[in-house]
């Protein structure tokens, strides 16, 4: 899955509020994102309109209207509380009230260090009895005193979401499993594949991607979020595997550019 920011991708403040981002998306129809929460008097409009992306920050400052919406947030764990709970914030605001999430996908795994993760899943001010009940889950409910009424993400999907230099640094720690990349096209390889721009301050390499189902344009300098599987790139194998019929000219550069290069799969 890709989601598409159409106008430039900014984290600087306005004089007043963040503006919102427009975005499509490959798997679904057009939705909108924005990551800010100055501006929340017209949630309700842009929410009408499919938007689901947003910051901890506006699951705090908006518990009513969100309530048994799906929302996706991206940030790092900031307290781990039992195997199956853990609290996120807004790094962007200084102070920000802590949101807990609670992990029902069914797969409890460590949390990682200084990697953000893309959660996604209904909001519910948390009633511990209800939660368990509905989903399934033993909750301690003692270690969740502090949270009792508050809002509360039920994940129902969490993957991790590192930046292209963090994982071309690092690829084996990524290997096989679902990942989601936030981060700006740097060049575009093919009809159905492009790279993604590592973070200078990181010193790693362009992430390359492959996307067997391109129904969404991509072009260079758009700011995309890629959702997909991460493996190494073994140019034969994902040429039988998807049906590609790349010519030998372009399948000698990828396997000369991108040689011992870890690929996403979209």
């Amino acid at each position: 899955m890709i989601h598409q920011l159409i106008t430039n991708f900014s984290g600087e403040r306005a004089s007043n509020c963040r503006k919102p981002f427009q975005i499509g998306t490959i798997a679904l129809a057009l939705t909108t994102m924005f990551l800010g929460a100055a501006c929340t008097n017209n949630l309700e409009a842009r929410r009408a309109e499919g938007e689901n992306n947003v910051t901890a920050q506006e699951v705090a400052d908006n518990t009513v209207q969100l309530v048994g919406k799906t929302v996706t947030i991206r940030s790092q764990p900031v307290r781990k509380i039992s195997p199956t709970t853990f609290t996120v914030s807004d790094q962007q605001f200084f102070g920000s009230e802590p949101i807990l999430v609670v992990n029902a996908t069914g797969s409890v795994a460590p949390l990682p260090e200084n990697i953000d993760l893309q959660i996604t899943g209904p909001v519910a001010n948390l009633v511990v009895a209800d939660i368990e009940r509905q989903y399934g889950l033993d909750l301690d409910p003692t270690l969740l005193v502090e949270y009792e009424n508050k809002p509360a993400i039920i994940a129902q999907s969490i993957a991790l979401a590192p930046k292209p230099g963090e994982i071309s640094s690092n690829p084996s720690a990524y290997y096989n499993k679902v990942i989601a990349v936030p981060a700006e096209v740097e060049k575009i390889v093919g009809q159905n594949s492009f790279t993604l721009d590592e973070d200078k301050l990181l010193g790693g390499q362009d992430l390359l991607v492959v996307n067997p189902n391109p129904k969404v344009p991509i072009r260079a300098s758009e700011r995309v979020v890629v959702t997909g599987v991460l493996r190494p790139l073994v140019v034969a194998d994902i040429e039988r595997e998807f049906g590609f019929n790349w010519d030998t000219g372009f399948e000698r550069q990828l396997e000369v550019e991108y040689k011992n290069r870890p690929v996403l799969i979209a």
